[in-house]
């Protein structure tokens, strides 16, 4: 038995040597040491032997296993350590290249506008308020003067749940919770998300608002044009001519919409403008009493002014955006306009 174990070891040693991956290194053990391999076959060949024989023919067979195995393992190691540096080297990094640079993010145009105007405001003394997207009727309508039967209230323009609570449709219900909880005299904005069923070029079912209201013992509607006048030449960083055109608002009285000069033909006419020289940008007036009743204060004492615009719309003016579906396309090359 000894000149074909001696064979087989030598054999052995000498495939394991010229095995240069871990597949056919398995291989190799496979036919050597597997179930079927041929050191197994020489221990199954043991029971021909007699019982004087077999002790010493066995310790022989186990001597060739140990040294096929430690063999396997070492050369195991080897071929691991080759993969670990031939994989090293392939993804080793220059670091005496120069560098590409790096990318620096941006805030959303609307995100911009938003501060932009809360910074306005707080210079003219402004507090910045906030309230829940998910409102009840109470807060969204009733307290505002609209009616029952008021189209805004209708299934087709109003997100509602289940239970009659609805995604707020404005924000100004941050106004009305303002007025019951802080005293007076007051002035806020309320800045936020509002949703509608609407979408176009100029629509989104979820959008940006920004609502404000001053509350005072002698606040007047000469204060609220001066205000905003003020307002929209900041905003827009240029003189702006300005002009109130009456309107109706079931949570105002008197109500007007107030149009600016365009922005992008100075007034003089253009597309945009449809040729008018004016651009609408929100809707204001004098607070209604039965809301200011509504809040449990005296209309007879206390009088006030409220405005709401689009933070969408005047991001899309200033920075001339003709699509509004763009500021929520996630577009990298759009949003990169604005470092």
């Amino acid at each position: 038995m000894s000149d074909p174990l001696s064979a087989l070891v030598e054999q052995a040693l000498a495939d394991i040597d010229s095995c240069a991956s871990l597949a056919a290194l398995e291989d190799v053990r496979v036919r050597i040491l597997g179930k079927k391999g041929l050191l197994t076959e020489q221990l199954k060949s043991l029971g021909r032997l007699s019982a004087a024989e077999r002790p010493a023919a066995g310790q022989r067979i186990n001597e060739a296993k140990t040294s096929i195995h430690a063999a396997l393992e070492m050369h195991r190691i080897r071929l691991e350590q080759a993969a670990m540096d031939e994989e090293l080297a392939s993804g080793a990094l220059d670091v005496t290249l120069p560098g590409r640079g790096p990318h620096a993010g941006s805030l959303h145009p609307v995100t911009r506008t938003r501060l932009r105007v809360e910074r306005i405001f707080a210079q003219a003394g402004f507090q910045v308020a906030s309230g829940p997207e998910v409102e009840d009727d109470f807060h969204n309508f009733e307290a505002l003067n609209i009616p029952k039967n008021h189209p805004a209230r209708a299934m087709h323009d109003t997100f509602y749940f289940p239970d009659g609570r609805l995604l707020r449709t404005h924000t100004s219900p941050v106004q009305i919770r303002s007025l019951r909880s802080q005293r007076l005299p007051l002035a806020v904005i309320a800045p936020g998300r509002v949703y509608r069923l609407d979408s176009d070029m100029t629509h989104t079912p979820m959008f940006h608002q920004v609502e404000g209201m001053v509350v005072g013992e002698s606040v007047s509607f000469a204060n609220l044009k001066a205000m905003l006048h003020g307002f929209v030449e900041r905003f827009f960083e240029r003189p702006l001519g300005m002009r109130l055109r009456p309107s109706y608002f079931p949570f105002t009285e008197p109500s007007a919409e107030a149009d600016i000069e365009c922005v992008f033909c100075n007034g003089s006419g253009c597309r945009v403008c449809k040729q008018s020289g004016w651009l609408e940008i929100l809707g204001c007036g004098m607070i209604h009493p039965n809301v200011l009743a509504a809040a449990g204060i005296d209309s007879e004492r206390w009088q006030g002014y409220a405005f709401g615009m689009g933070l969408d719309r005047i991001s899309m003016l200033r920075y001339g955006v003709d699509d509004l579906r763009l500021f929520f396309a996630n577009d990298l090359q759009f949003l990169k306009q604005f470092p």
